[in-house]
């Protein structure tokens, strides 16, 4: 639905993303053991683009070492983390990708009676009791600055998306799909956990539990989890970890789309071993929509309004002082006043921060019209007002 000029535009412009970063820059796949690299490989059939050979070759230099120091850290701290109680139960941030799922994971670890899984952490689970000290002190210099999608500030320490640790500990993800973009997507069943067996469904669950328990283990405050593929096991995670709440964000469908496009073609050319054609994506992201909405809005009656609170990106930025004080009186998540000047802080700060823009043709926006109508609906956004 777009030229080929604009085709053009964000092959470049995706090509430069791959480019700024160094052979030795963590992608994704680089905190897996030898096992699970080697087996998503021979899944793929081992089809790299030849320019991405040598960045196969460097993960799985540490695959290697990480198949090492997983049992140095299990020695150590098993038992300690078996003993260790998820316990305030986490509170998850949900919503679709680039809906504002990392402004809010941002704010809400603001609050000092709050933790948050770390970059390093999510990108090394099998080791990170052992290694972070080291690796977040010295070698920060690896990661670039800025996110390739968004402009926002990355670094070891920041809060990152639990679901990377479990790509990385062999659970299957959708995101596997940025490996090989070039392939059918990958595990789209495990979006939504449907069609997948109960065998399946515990040891994902298992998943997730081990890598909290290792993440509190000296730590043990609320634990503020974010991942968008989240939206869609909102009923298997409240009965996973009882009592735990959910912050549901929502933004105009245009620009969502949009964005998610240019999210998907800026990750798959920095984190894939293919030089992808991109023809696939589109197709993505209205699956992976669809299933999300579809499974959220079956299970949200079954969390309790103290338990799950909505609230739209917009009205986040126009106030966010008022609607962040909402999330807390509505969850019950303590005083407000504790965090509010920190939050105010936190915007004077980024006041020259621009989001992006986006031109969307009008035959893209008829079709989200039609297709996503129940959530232009259900969340007050209008075809005809809604942002460009």
């Amino acid at each position: 639905m777009s030229s080929s000029a604009d085709s053009k535009s964000k092959s470049a412009k995706s090509s430069s993303d791959f480019h700024r970063y160094s052979l030795l820059s963590p992608r994704f796949w680089h905190g897996m053991r030898l096992r699970t690299w080697l087996g998503m490989l021979a899944e793929n059939r081992f089809a790299f683009s030849p320019s991405r050979i040598p960045m196969g070759v460097a993960i799985t230099g540490f695959a290697t070492l990480n198949s090492v120091l997983a049992p140095v850290q299990e020695l150590f701290f098993r038992r300690r983390a078996e003993r260790t109680k998820i316990d305030p139960p986490p509170l998850f941030i949900i919503g679709h990708w680039r809906a504002g799922t990392t402004l809010l994971h941002e704010l809400l670890v603001l609050d000092e009676r709050h933790i948050y899984p770390t970059t390093y952490q999510c990108f090394a689970p099998h080791h990170f009791l052992i290694s972070e000290w080291f690796v977040a002190r010295w070698l920060g210099f690896v990661l670039p600055e800025r996110r390739p999608m968004d402009n926002m500030t990355a670094g070891w320490d920041r809060p990152q998306e639990d679901e990377f640790a479990l790509c990385s500990l062999g659970v299957p993800s959708t995101y596997r799909t940025m490996a090989f973009p070039n392939r059918p997507p990958q595990y789209l069943n495990y979006l939504d956990l449907e069609n997948v067996n109960e065998e399946q469904v515990a040891r994902w669950r298992a998943a997730l539990q081990w890598f909290l328990r290792r993440v509190m283990l000296r730590d043990p405050r609320r634990m503020i989890l974010k991942s968008p593929t989240h939206t869609a096991r909102v009923k298997l995670l409240a009965e996973t970890f009882p009592g735990a709440k959910f912050v549901h964000i929502v933004r105009d469908p245009y620009v969502l789309f949009a964005s998610t496009l240019r999210m998907w073609h800026s990750l798959n050319q920095v984190q894939g071993l293919q030089v992808t054609r991109e023809e696939r994506t589109q197709a993505y992201v209205l699956e992976c929509f669809d299933r999300m909405y579809r499974k959220y809005w079956k299970e949200r009656s079954t969390i309790g309004d103290d338990q799950l609170c909505e609230v739209r990106y917009e009205d986040l930025i126009a106030d966010p002082l008022g609607q962040m004080r909402s999330i807390y009186e509505q969850l019950g998540l303590g005083a407000f006043e504790a965090v509010a000047p920190r939050i105010e802080s936190y915007f004077a700060d980024r006041s020259d921060y621009r989001t992006n823009r986006y031109e969307i043709p009008a035959e893209t926006r008829a079709m989200l019209t039609q297709r996503w109508g129940d959530y232009l609906r259900e969340y007050g956004y209008s075809a005809q007002l809604a942002e460009t």
